[in-house]
């Protein structure tokens, strides 16, 4: 059994930077309730690894400011 394999054209950061964007754009359609509060964290979600994956991969590694 052979492992599928896909070639990203575009950096981690790149896609979840776009993921939040979409997903701040489908919660601006919705109407305010639990769904749009879901929508909303899954951005915010994205938002966060994109910044802990960036002090990973900063020299040093020292602790992310404010």
């Amino acid at each position: 059994m052979q492992r599928r394999r896909f070639k990203q054209t575009s950096s981690f950061e790149e896609r979840l930077a776009e993921q939040a964007k979409q997903l701040r754009e489908q919660a601006r359609m919705l109407p305010p309730g639990p769904v749009r509060d879901a929508v909303e964290k899954r951005a915010r979600q994205a938002d966060t690894a994109a910044r802990v994956n960036e002090w990973l991969m900063s020299p040093g590694l020292q602790p992310p400011r404010e």
